[in-house]
């Protein structure tokens, strides 16, 4: 068998901290040939350019960097310099460690040799950080950040409506049909003028239509505001007067913090969402059925624009999550979902996938077939995004849009048509 020899003239390793980094380097024989330790500034990566400059790095071959992390500036430096980064796994590490010290001791400078030997030894077993162009860089920040608001809004949202529950029912029942209940604007807008549903009793039926005006409300807010004023006058169960008065002290401290979650997901969505239909890969990815610009721009977020970061779609199926794991043994066979991938790709998956059943009728049936076979809705829904994601993959290599027609060529059934529409 012949032996590849790798262009690499050395290996470097970098144990990332908060002020300082330590770098090691080692040559093709696993000698460490430097060791230094660096600060996290200008000066400090200059010195990183200089050690690798003078054990053999060059524009044609340059060394290639492992790092514990795949974010910051020391990474972002490197990545600039055109020289391939590995974003090497924490615990990963820890087992490369073990290989050369039985006592278990650590340190920043062992684990910077660490990291340099395990691109000298198992550098094809690892991925470098892909060659994404600076649009798609700048999407996984805004969608993450993005994604990261609405969290925080859902979990201040359930904070307050459990404040609520202990002594403003009135509320909660004047918004529970609402599309986004305490978060939207009006309901935010009149809990701030009547914290209390003391205070709520005595809202007239011109003061509702004037806070529901202030919230941005054009049509209908007449008879909105009768409804909410039919809702406040209602009988409910109070807490004792002082007791409620503190009550709406603390609620009001809550919807504070809605407000600011709610401003920041809203302003959030908007960046996001101008980023992304500015990348050439967003109108083929908006293309397919139950993608709009923002559940879009997440997908671009985690996939890139580097179109050899995944040799296959079944690579890009792994790292979504939807292709399934198979563990054999003997006579043993397991077929399981795989868990570990990438969350944030995964969690989008499925929104895609229950949104392409309204718009696209393949997508239906196929998700049909896969219920008649005995799956549940959530593993029928990972199959049809499994799918999906290959009809992406060959999307954006080709460079051409979705195509119902190839995608599903088994038309489905007229019952199915009249259904879907």
């Amino acid at each position: 068998m012949a032996i590849t020899v790798l262009p690499a003239p050395a290996f470097c390793g970098v144990d990332w901290a908060e002020d300082h980094h330590d770098v090691a380097v080692v040559d093709r024989d696993g000698n460490q040939v430097a060791k230094q330790r660096i600060n996290d500034d200008a000066a400090g990566f200059a010195q990183l350019m200089a050690v690798l400059a003078e054990h053999g790095d060059t524009e044609d071959h340059p060394i290639p960097v492992a790092i514990e992390t795949s974010r910051g500036l020391l990474v972002s430096c490197l990545r600039a310099t055109g020289r391939p980064v590995y974003a090497i796994n924490p615990l990963a590490v820890a087992r490369y460690r073990d290989r050369h010290s039985v006592s278990r001791k650590k340190s920043d400078a062992i684990d910077a040799a660490a990291l340099a030997n395990i691109l000298r030894v198992d550098m094809p077993a690892h991925r470098p950080l892909p060659s994404d162009s600076e649009l798609a860089q700048a999407a996984p920040v805004l969608a993450r950040a993005q994604q990261d608001a609405v969290w925080d809004r859902t979990q201040a949202h359930n904070k307050l409506r459990s404040q609520l529950r202990e002594f403003y029912p009135a509320i909660l029942a004047a918004f529970a049909d609402k599309r986004d209940g305490l978060c939207s604007r009006e309901a935010r807008t009149i809990l701030a003028a009547a914290p209390t549903p003391t205070l709520a009793a005595t809202l007239t039926p011109r003061r509702l239509q004037a806070l529901l005006k202030r919230a941005g409300r054009r049509r209908g807010a007449e008879a909105e505001a009768e409804r909410l004023h039919a809702v406040f006058q209602q009988e409910y169960s109070h807490q004792l007067p002082q007791v409620e008065v503190a009550l709406g002290q603390a609620a009001l401290a809550l919807l504070r913090q809605l407000d600011v979650v709610c401003a920041n997901a809203e302003c959030l969505e908007t960046a996001t969402i101008e980023a992304f239909e500015k990348h050439s890969d967003a109108q083929i990815i908006t293309s397919f059925p139950g993608l709009g610009s923002l559940t879009g721009a997440r997908v671009l977020a985690e996939i890139g624009d580097d179109r050899t970061r995944f040799a296959s779609a079944g690579a890009l199926k792994a790292y979504a999550g939807s292709a399934p794991v198979t563990r054999t043994s003997g006579k043993s066979r397991v077929v399981m979902c795989r868990k570990v991938k990438n969350q944030r790709l995964a969690a989008v998956g499925y929104v895609w996938a229950f949104s392409s059943l309204r718009w696209s009728p393949g997508a239906k049936s196929h998700y049909d077939r896969r219920r008649a076979a005995g799956d549940r809705h959530t593993a029928a829904q990972r199959h049809l995004c499994n799918r999906l994601l290959g009809m992406l993959f060959f999307c954006l290599q080709h460079q051409v849009p979705y195509d119902e027609g190839a995608a599903f060529p088994n038309p489905p059934s007229a019952a199915l048509l009249s259904h879907a529409a």
